[in-house]
């Protein structure tokens, strides 16, 4: 494999970052390091990059290291057939793209016979030459006469012209200038035209928009191209990309050298238009079709990567007492008591549709259940009869003396998921399913990042064509974010589960599993390096993973910290000169600000690792996550039918798609705030203004109660709480940092809280 220094160049050039960072980079990747250990553990190697910079470098570099394997196998082919001249050496070698590399071969790529092939077998070649040079001497059908050869199949004139013709449109399409003048071509003038099967018209669908619908490849955005290619594999529309064929045979003449005098001129002509359209249009169509749906794969991924993050990086109650809610109508609601900790306490069923005296023992049930354990919270799954459980709940509360739970609405999905996993059953195999969920649910809303890692993200439901895209992209983008949230976060060892610790940098499920049982069987880690007496768990692994992993009240007062253990002689130190020991130096202020970090710089220890170093001592063990506030759902709108146009509300963003934002109002039903509705200025992208986690002031536009379609609009309004990391000046409102005079497409009336059913 070629080395990637070979690389450095082309990468500093596209990525326009300094060579060194890039160097530097690639060598800590060549070593094994895992990304966050990277951005986190080593900027000063690589120029305090950040894991989106580190990303990109090694995607790339996998596309360039990719690209050199398919040059040497082509540089290889072409040369064992004798057909490797300097110049197309040198057209290989110059070659940025896949794609042109692969134009520059076909000429010479093993094929199945053509007709050009069979042209050739028949000795019409030099005729075809006569046609491509447009010389000014002779007459076709003069010179075709010359070619007529019944033991090889050309009987007459027209059939030697027409055989050569052949030879000359594979020549034409096989051009490299010429394919990629035709992709320019379809590239920026390319149009989208769809329309409806026949026998389809009369039917109503989710795709009815597209039933005559065009737009140019240029400019459309990634739902809408999936959206069509969903209408067609569903067999309900049929789409080609169009151009005019008038100027892309105009732009192959003159490419071709078409000399209107010539006498063959009439002949390059009709072999320009057969080149066109048997062999380039339906191929470079073909390929842009392919590379629109990688390019609206990577759009839809990026938006599902982003809210997965503000879902996982959503603030966390913390450490308290919990009672989970998993509401229901006829098997009743399932109740669980989780402690301080996500512990299992207890459980018990109320049933609140069978009656006055069901109803009656579900309040006295409820009551012995918070005396006994005092929650400091109820947590009420949002799905059926969420809100039901939710006012029977917040009734039997108004009895009660002193400060009562908080009540919080949590989300739901993805709970049945987990509930059936293999992980819910290792955790809990004596409990029923249900009650995994009520479980679930108490425990997002302790800490969603750590029981959402133990559900495949594509269950959540905050994707937008999720089952449309290319999956490894989706799952490889997903695991990223899931993998970056954790480490961001950290996690603690004593009481992480094995799906969390398995998100770790350089743990992995089968370490994560031997940490737990360790766990169970030695007890609780007193201290980071106890991790080495774990089995298979070595000196290396110990390097990536150990800053990411927290030990709160643990034997070295550094390990309830981010500060890596390969740094805690250097804080030591720093105590030392402040003639205190590490526990007194950590959260003291006063001391840590007398600390001079220039004093501590050395040739491996640079200012971004000592920033973070102080950062730490002042607040030992922080987390980035935004500090809990429950979403003051209104308490008359529990249903739809409570809803009307023109009533405010304030609601939490469940989804941001490219077309708009999803807000759950408390009404079991998701409203759409269309894209054009969510500012009162132009914005291009959803997630300018929105994340999902906000929570918004919205008012209701219109209600489609028989479909289930709720818009609303959040215009003239702001946010009332900002996503994790972002502060509300740059959010709602916020002057545009681009804000052309134009205006976003309205929405029609009545969206659903399906991101597929506005299509």
């Amino acid at each position: 494999m070629t080395s990637h220094f070979d690389f450095l160049s082309q990468l500093v050039e596209e990525l326009g970052l300094a060579r060194n960072s890039i160097a530097a980079t690639l060598r800590l990747l060549d070593e094994n390091n895992t990304i966050p250990f990277i951005a986190r553990y080593r900027k000063e190697m690589t120029g305090d990059l950040d894991e989106v910079q580190i990303r990109l470098i090694q995607e790339r570099r996998k596309y360039l290291v990719e690209l050199e394997e398919r040059r040497s196998t082509i540089l290889k082919s072409i040369e064992e057939q004798g057909k490797l001249s300097d110049k197309l050496r040198s057209e290989i070698m110059a070659c940025t793209t896949k794609t042109v590399l692969e134009d520059l071969y076909l000429p010479f790529k093993p094929k199945r016979r053509t007709r050009a092939m069979i042209a050739c077998e028949k000795g019409l070649e030099p005729l075809a030459l006569q046609i491509l040079a447009q010389g000014s001497d002779g007459h076709p059908q003069e010179t075709a006469r010359n070619y007529i050869d019944e033991a090889k199949g050309v009987t007459h004139a027209e059939e030697a012209l027409a055989g050569a013709r052949d030879i000359v449109a594979e020549r034409i399409a096989e051009q490299v200038h010429i394919r990629t003048a035709i992709r320019e071509l379809f590239a920026t003038t390319g149009v989208i035209e769809s329309k409806v099967l026949a026998g389809q018209d009369a039917v109503s669908t989710k795709y009815e928009q597209y039933y005559a619908y065009s737009e140019k490849v240029s400019t459309i955005p990634s739902h809408r191209y999936l959206a069509i290619r969903r209408g067609e594999k569903e067999g309900v529309l049929q789409f080609h990309i169009a151009i005019d064929e008038v100027e892309a045979c105009t732009q192959i003449a003159l490419l071709a050298g078409r000399n209107v005098r010539s006498p063959f001129a009439e002949q390059l002509t009709l072999a320009i238009e057969d080149a066109y359209q048997r062999l380039l249009a339906p191929v470079v169509e073909t390929d842009l079709r392919v590379e629109l749906k990688m390019r609206s794969d990577r759009a839809a991924v990026d938006v599902f990567a982003e809210n997965l993050h503000e879902l996982l990086m959503a603030a966390p109650l913390g450490g308290r007492t919990v009672l989970g809610i998993d509401p229901g109508l006829r098997t009743g609601c399932k109740c669980a008591v989780v402690d301080a900790t996500g512990k299992f306490l207890d459980n018990t069923t109320l049933y609140l549709s069978q009656g006055e005296r069901s109803q009656h023992a579900a309040e006295h049930e409820l009551k012995l259940l918070i005396s006994k354990y005092a929650p400091q919270a109820i947590a009420i799954g949002n799905g059926t009869a969420g809100r039901e459980t939710y006012a029977f709940v917040r009734g039997v509360l108004k009895g009660f003396s002193g400060e009562p739970p908080l009540v919080v609405m949590v989300s739901e999905a993805g709970a049945s998921v987990y509930s059936a996993s293999d992980v819910a059953r290792e955790e809990f195999p004596d409990l029923d399913l249900t009650v995994r969920g009520a479980i679930s649910i108490a425990r997002r809303l302790q800490d969603p990042l750590a029981e959402l890692v133990k559900v495949d993200p594509k269950a959540i439901g905050v994707g937008q064509y999720q089952h449309d895209v290319y999956q490894t992209l989706l799952q490889e983008k997903l695991d990223e974010v899931v993998e970056s949230c954790v480490n961001q976060v950290g996690v603690e060892l004593n009481t992480a589960s094995a799906p969390l610790l398995a998100q770790v940098a350089g743990i992995g499920p089968t370490l994560a599993n031997k940490i737990v049982s360790h766990r169970n069987t030695n007890g609780a880690f007193r201290q980071r390096k106890d991790l080495l007496n774990v089995s298979g768990l070595g000196p290396r692994t110990f390097e990536q993973a150990a800053g990411f992993l927290r030990i709160r009240g643990g034997k070295h007062p550094l390990d309830a910290s981010s500060v890596h253990p390969e740094r805690y002689s250097l804080v030591e130190m720093m105590a030392q000169a402040l003639g205190v020991d590490v526990a007194q130096l950590i959260a003291n202020r006063e001391l840590v600000s007398m600390i001079d970090i220039k004093k501590y710089c050395s040739a491996d220890v640079g200012e971004p690792t000592l920033r973070d170093i102080i950062a730490e001592l002042l607040k030992p063990g922080r987390d980035p996550r935004a500090t809990f506030e429950p979403v003051p759902f209104r308490d008359d709108v529990a249903e739809i039918s409570d809803l009307k146009p023109g009533m405010k509300l304030v609601g939490v963003v469940t989804n941001v798609t490219a077309f708009g934002a999803f807000v759950d109002i408390g009404v079991h039903q998701d409203g759409l705030v269309h894209i054009s509705e969510l500012a009162d200025r132009f914005i291009r992208e959803a997630s300018e203004v929105v994340k999902v986690g906000d929570k918004i002031n919205v008012e209701v536009v219109s209600v489609d109660a028989e479909r289930k379609r709720i818009a609303l609009t959040a215009r003239s309004s702001r946010p009332v709480s900002s996503a994790p990391g972002q502060t509300q000046s740059t959010r709602g409102g916020a002057p545009a940092r681009n804000a052309p005079a134009k205006s976003r497409e309205k929405p029609a009336k009545g969206f659903s809280n399906n991101p597929f059913a506005n299509l």
